[in-house]
């Protein structure tokens, strides 16, 4: 005899009132199984709130937790509580997570403010709290997002060179999801970036994270080339080694709901993954091996892809000027991915060729983030024009990208100074001056003691 057989009864006859509460889940697990006994009960689904209800149900709430924590909730708290928690945190429904971050803010400020003043809690503490619990940094929350995007090209093309069209493409696809302009549930962009070797294509995703201050999480899908890998990214079915671990991908997204998500050299990877992404890219949603879900609407997807880098270099060996035409990289693009793929892409976004131009302005950019390291040790460096030139031209490859120029900085500059830093004539800090002397980099010190 359960307890079940021992309340029937009672239920039928109307001798006892009886309300419960519980989850779809458990319901279906325990409960639903006797049919007998859930059939006396009217099952009443309590949806989750919008956030006006929320914002309703936080202010009737208020005077309970104002006299529990001795502090004020502004109007503004209440509203951003209410509307952030939605966006932000997606593992928790409305209202539990909008109460649960003014309770929070009210406890962090009662335990860091003074007792004997009134605390009044802000939208700035709000934000700060849901930092904490989203992993989100704190300036992207705040309303400082539209500058940002106003920003953003002229941020990207002051550290990445000679890929205009390419920022503007992806700055013009962001701008269009933060304007309200894309169709149903999708992600920020998903954007497949494609190119030769060492012309920027993860660097400006690198940058595009910094600019907008939101983490950057990437997967190298070298990694996933055979077909039981890519089930690593939402977890391994039933019956398999590491079923109760989860999804590499889903939980990362869950981790950080709110980042640049960068799929590298994507092309290496089993097929499989692209009907994965097909999901991603439609409804913003993918469903791991324990049935969570993992939110992509606030996410930015990136794809790289080297694809018809080969042919072009083969092209341009031989003629260094000579231009080689897109058509034969959107060609090799159109032969490696499907069309349903390429048909759910936001922009697919051709890099050019490092020339001139840009491989002096890489190099310049190189010796300055040589020189920021020095700082610290009290070094400075002069560099001459002709050194730029002479580094740019040595570094100068259609085949290698920017990576070659920064070998030759590497080779060049870098291995000359290190004895020097470390036991010579900079050991206490001075002034190196760098030039080129009979095709050749030379190297003047001019060394200062270190004040005690």
């Amino acid at each position: 005899m359960d307890a079940s057989n021992i309340l029937k009864p009672f239920l039928t006859s109307g001798k006892m009132r009886f309300i419960g509460s519980t989850t779809y889940e458990e319901y279906k697990k325990y409960f639903d199984k006797d049919r007998a006994l859930s059939r006396r009960f009217q099952k009443i689904e309590i949806l989750e709130p919008s956030i006006d209800e929320t914002k309703l149900i936080l202010n009737g709430l208020k005077e309970k937790y104002e006299g529990f924590h001795s502090v004020k909730y502004t109007d503004e708290a209440i509203n951003l509580a209410a509307e952030l928690s939605a966006k932000y945190i997606n593992d928790r429904y409305l209202p539990d997570k909008a109460i649960d971050l003014i309770d929070e803010s009210g406890a962090y400020a009662r335990l860091t403010g003074n007792e004997d003043e009134e605390i009044l809690i802000t939208g700035k503490d709000i934000e700060r709290t849901l930092s904490q619990i989203a992993k989100i940094p704190e300036q992207s929350i705040s309303g400082n997002e539209i500058s940002k995007l106003k920003d953003l090209e002229m941020n990207l093309k002051s550290n990445i060179f000679g890929q205009d069209h390419a920022i503007e493409t992806v700055v013009r696809a962001i701008k269009m999801s933060r304007a309200g302009f894309l169709e149903g549930e999708k992600p920020v962009a998903s954007l497949l970036f494609v190119g030769p070797t060492g012309v920027g294509k993860t660097e400006i995703s690198k940058q595009l994270a910094n600019s907008m201050g939101i983490p950057l999480v990437r997967f190298d899908m070298s990694e996933y080339q055979e077909k039981h890998t890519v089930a690593r990214l939402i977890g391994a079915p039933p019956g398999y080694v590491g079923y109760e671990e989860g999804g590499l991908l889903t939980d990362s997204i869950r981790k950080t709901p709110y980042c640049v998500l960068l799929l590298d050299e994507i092309e290496k990877a089993h097929p499989d993954i692209y009907n994965v992404l097909l999901q991603i890219m439609d409804y913003s949603t993918l469903t791991d091996n324990t049935g969570k879900k993992a939110d992509f609407r606030n996410v930015i997807i990136i794809m790289t892809s080297n694809a018809g880098a080969r042919e072009v270099g083969k092209a341009l060996i031989g003629f260094e000027n000579k231009q080689v035409d897109k058509s034969s990289i959107t060609k090799e693009v159109e032969r490696t991915f499907l069309p349903e793929f390429r048909n759910r892409l936001d922009e697919i976004v051709v890099f050019n060729h490092i020339n001139e131009e840009m491989a002096s302005l890489i190099a310049r950019k190189a010796m300055r983030d040589f020189e920021a390291k020095l700082i610290s040790k009290n070094i400075s460096l002069k560099v001459t024009e002709g050194c730029y030139k002479w580094l740019s031209n040595k570094g100068l490859s259609s085949i290698f990208g920017a990576r070659e120029i920064l070998r030759v900085v590497q080779d060049k500059v870098k291995t000359l100074l290190v004895d020097e830093v470390l036991f010579g004539k900079l050991s206490n800090g001075g002034t190196a001056v760098i030039d080129v002397k009979n095709n050749e980099i030379f190297i003047t010190y001019k060394h200062t003691k270190r004040k005690t």
